[in-house]
């Protein structure tokens, strides 16, 4: 069902609506690395942080705090549908039937409690903080991220008139509609929704999905929104994320550990997944001393994500160690994810899923290409990519606001896992402007694990 967004906008009672409207509307990885905690860690501690990147967005000033507690104690007050536990018991992921176990799947339906919350104003941001046990805070990241994006929309859309509304959606469907029918046909072309934590709105990324789904047929693959996944019968997309290797390397007591940790924390991933899931994400301390330290056995995973690297010179430099380890970079996969709109996608398709006649470097790929033409293109994949499509997917309201102002552009808001059992979480990231934690700590990890193919680069979202 097409929803009237600009109405519905307009007519409904924004303070009754709940943003959260299941435990289901999360990123998929969310369920799987709670099962990884739960299994591995559930008398660890742990707590998170929100923070906003874009210092320049007073966030405590747009968004209404009493409204935001009423959203998260809303969200607290969840618990999971006897269908929403019939669907993950049941369902296939990734090929494979039975991912959750049935003691995990008992207690998420019989046990699981989200944890209080602390929440004020400081300096004009909004100050958030979780804490207590690592499976009660871990699954807030995504309710308060999508919780504060979709506040702060509302409070941009009381300030539009009806016609307002109609022509600011007008002009998001029709920029949605230009860049689908960018993708319209590409040949080998895969992409899914990553959009769920810097979403407009929850009708609004539902509203996409729709249109992908329709519009891109087999070329939309899938969503990362568990909820959508089960609405909409699409493949839930998602593995793991820089949280656990965070963790792992907080809880280590000396500096050789420290730099164990991360594989450590992928050895006990793949054993408790039975070596599926194995899509890794190496960037959380430096994308290349991962890929120089790494046991061979890391290079049998089945492929990497793109997080914080430039991808062009991440995916050269996966490809190149995958041959140095002996292993054909035609059969493994490479996802990209980080700040990605249409005309980026396209091209690194492009670059990694195929070849110009005359050969081609990376710069050749770095506008839209045009696959039409049989003479210049020639399907050649050098590895299997694909593109988590996030933010410019979901939220792209860039110069459709009809009063010409910026609020509903995105802004960078994350919420980090900041302390493990009382101990400092650091993430360094491949760009410099990326890296989380207390300074001092953040100087030791680049001690521990150096500063090779680091860069600075403008975070955008």
């Amino acid at each position: 069902m097409i929803i009237n967004l600009a109405r519905r906008a307009h007519d409904h009672n924004w303070e009754l609506d709940p943003i959260t409207r299941s435990l289901l509307d999360t990123d998929f990885y969310k369920l799987l690395m709670l099962q990884f905690i739960w299994k591995h860690f559930n008398r660890t501690r742990a707590t998170f942080t929100l923070m906003n990147r874009s210092q320049d967005v007073r966030l405590g000033e747009v968004v209404d705090v009493d409204e935001l507690r009423e959203q998260l104690e809303s969200t607290r007050k969840l618990r999971m549908h006897k269908s929403e536990m019939i669907w993950l018991a049941g369902n296939t992921f990734y090929g494979k039937r039975g991912i959750f176990e049935p003691a995990f799947l008992h207690w998420l339906e019989h046990d699981f409690r989200l944890s209080d919350f602390e929440l004020g104003v400081k300096d004009g941001q909004i100050s958030l903080q979780f804490e207590g046990l690592w499976v009660e805070t871990t699954m807030w990241e995504i309710y308060a991220l999508s919780a504060i994006d979709e506040l702060k929309t509302r409070a941009s859309l009381k300030k539009l008139t009806e016609l307002e509304l109609d022509i600011l959606y007008a002009r998001a469907k029709t920029r949605l509609w230009e860049k689908m029918a960018k993708l319209y046909g590409v040949p080998g072309l895969t992409v899914s929704d990553f959009g769920t934590r810097r979403r407009h709105s929850f009708l609004w990324q539902d509203y996409v999905v729709t249109a992908m789904r329709d519009v891109l047929g087999k070329t939309f693959v899938g969503s990362s929104n568990t909820y959508l996944a089960y609405t909409h019968d699409l493949e839930a997309i998602g593995t793991n994320a820089h949280e656990l290797p965070m963790a792992m390397a907080a809880l280590a007591d000396s500096d050789e550990e420290l730099r164990e940790s991360q594989y450590k924390m992928l050895e006990m991933w793949q054993q408790t997944y039975q070596g599926e899931l194995l899509i890794m994400l190496p960037d959380t301390f430096g994308t290349t001393q991962f890929l120089e330290g790494a046991p061979d056995w890391v290079a049998n995973w089945t492929g990497q994500r793109i997080d914080s690297k430039n991808p062009y010179v991440a995916g050269d430099e996966y490809i190149a160690w995958l041959e140095r380890r002996g292993r054909d970079p035609r059969t493994k996969r490479l996802i990209a994810s980080d700040a990605l709109d249409v005309d980026s996608i396209v091209a690194l398709h492009a670059y990694f899923g195929g070849r110009l006649q005359n050969g081609a470097k990376a710069g050749d790929f770095r506008s839209a290409v045009d696959f039409s033409d049989p003479k210049r293109w020639l399907p050649e994949h050098r590895i299997r990519f694909s593109s988590g499509w996030g933010t410019y997917l979901t939220n792209d309201f860039r110069d459709c606001n009809p009063q010409g102002n910026d609020g509903f552009n995105p802004i960078s808001l994350v919420c980090k896992l900041s302390e493990v059992d009382g101990r400092p979480a650091v993430k360094l990231s491949d760009n410099y402007q990326k890296a989380m934690g207390p300074q001092k700590e953040i100087e030791r990890y680049r001690k521990v694990f150096g500063t090779a193919g680091v860069a600075n680069a403008p975070v955008s979202v």
